[in-house]
């Protein structure tokens, strides 16, 4: 281990156990819920104040439910919830200062398919101000810290999910994805997020409201086979009926592939070349396994960045705008971050463009669309750089800097968002600086399952770095 990991995994009830195995051992009289959630609070104290992944704990109230029958494929498994995601009784605070938010009455609608898998859940996880950073950072208070390397970013918006998984304080945590935010704390933490096709899941309360629904519930894992399980577990509690069943992905599939390559992004910035390698990398293996790998155009036009970016700056207007009514009644749109308040300035000055954005915006999943019929998976980083250090996208880095920072950062995970396909990102390769660096594999709407079984085969032709190896 080098000496800048933080991690907590030891000999407890916990162990190294994904998910899915915890589950089995629990399920098997081996450890009890009391046991493995003790070990977990253990755990938690002992990192998380180094890393800040825990925005709300609720040891006491999992501790007194331990003894409660559970029912699901990961019954009695301790995890987080993300803090824009209403769990009753707690209150949901958006990672933003501009929030003072009174405690929920009810579950949200994905609360009720995450929680019905049998989680027993210790608290809620941070995120940035609303989601909009690619950085779990914040303005006036610390930051969410990479457990790689603790000077580093953990990614976001789920970036203290990812911290407290890569951490081993959980196996797997909640986290949702509006522009990349499962897959990008995914590769910056070395984890696999898996962000679904739209409507496989339930949507939240935030995704129903918005023009063109971007967001993507899920959760970040150590390994393929927990999202596997979660997926199959979320359809046992309502089946996305307009997509093919998911259904219970054990490993690789026998089929063999062809995958599109794509290197650089939309936005006309070359892929740094720490990035570049282990995506060649990574398609030289899927070629050793017998699938074809080519070099494949962009599937939208390069207007896409410009549009996206507008989206984006319109989800904050209306956030400064409306929040007062949309998300709590103290709502302070004074206090809200210099992120938000250039991203909402930059839409003032685009507004007119608003009905043109949208057209093209809600044409992407078609022109995305088009493209698999030749291809079986699209094969690309996640990020277009490698895992910045604290403080490079803070929000609190003048708007039109930081702007910039993130256009040239954030340009592969948009598309599927908003063309609501599926799109994975596995842990595939290190820099030399020792930070996990993702690649991303996207599919075809209703492909889950072709993604899953590529992972499978991934994970086991190059296993996974482990954060507690030597």
């Amino acid at each position: 281990m080098t000496d800048k990991r933080i991690h907590a995994f030891c000999d407890d009830a916990l162990g190294d156990d994904d998910a899915f195995g915890l589950a089995r051992r629990i399920a098997a009289g081996e450890v009890s819920i009391a046991e493995v959630a003790e070990a977990a609070i253990q755990r938690a104290n002992q990192v998380d104040p180094v890393l800040r992944g825990i925005e709300l704990a609720t040891f006491e109230q999992a501790l007194q439910a331990a003894n409660k029958p559970r029912t699901g494929v990961f019954a009695g498994v301790p995890t987080f919830v993300k803090d824009n995601t209403d769990l009753a009784g707690l209150p949901t605070n958006h990672g933003s200062a501009a929030v003072n938010a009174h405690p929920a009455k009810k579950h949200g609608r994905f609360a009720r398919q995450y929680l019905s898998l049998g989680f027993s859940v210790l608290g809620k996880s941070t995120l940035p101000e609303f989601g909009f950073n690619a950085t779990t950072e914040f303005e006036g208070r610390a930051p969410t810290c990479n457990p790689w390397n603790p000077a580093h970013s953990s990614g976001a918006s789920s970036g203290g999910s990812a911290a407290l998984v890569a951490a081993g304080v959980v196996p797997v945590a909640h986290a949702n994805d509006g522009g990349g935010s499962i897959r990008i704390p995914a590769a910056c933490c070395g984890l696999v997020g898996l962000k679904p096709t739209r409507g496989r899941l339930v949507d939240g309360e935030a995704a129903r409201s918005l023009p063109i629904n971007i967001i993507g519930e899920g959760i970040v894992s150590r390994s393929v086979r927990d999202q596997a399980h979660f997926f199959y577990g979320a359809e046992q509690y309502q089946p996305a009926r307009s997509l093919p069943e998911v259904g219970l992905v054990e490993g690789p599939g026998k089929r063999r592939l062809r995958i599109g390559l794509v290197l650089d992004s939309i936005t006309g910035e070359a892929t740094c070349d720490e990035t570049r390698a282990v995506v060649l990398e990574v398609a030289r293996e899927l070629e050793k396994l017998g699938h074809t790998v080519e070099e494949m155009p962009l599937p939208v036009s390069p207007r896409f960045a410009d549009d996206f970016a507008i989206y984006w700056g319109m989800l904050a207007f209306l956030m400064g705008k409306f929040g007062k009514q949309v998300v709590s009644p103290d709502f302070d749109a004074s206090r809200l971050d210099g992120l938000s308040r250039g991203l909402a300035a930059l839409y003032r000055d685009n507004i007119w463009k608003t009905p043109a954005v949208l057209w093209r915006l809600r044409r992407t999943r078609d022109e995305y669309a088009r493209q698999f019929p030749r291809y079986d998976a699209v094969l690309s980083p996640v990020l277009a750089h490698t895992t910045p250090e604290l403080g490079y996208i803070s929000p609190a880095v003048p708007f039109d800097e930081l702007f910039e920072r993130l256009r040239k950062y954030v340009s592969f995970t948009p598309l599927n968002n908003t063309a609501g396909s599926p799109a994975i990102s596995l842990p595939m390769g290190a820099a030399a600086n020792d930070l996990p660096i993702g690649v991303q594999l996207a599919g075809a709407h209703g492909g889950e399952r072709t993604l899953l079984e590529l992972a499978y085969e991934l994970e086991a032709a190059r296993p996974f770095r482990r954060i507690q190896a030597a």
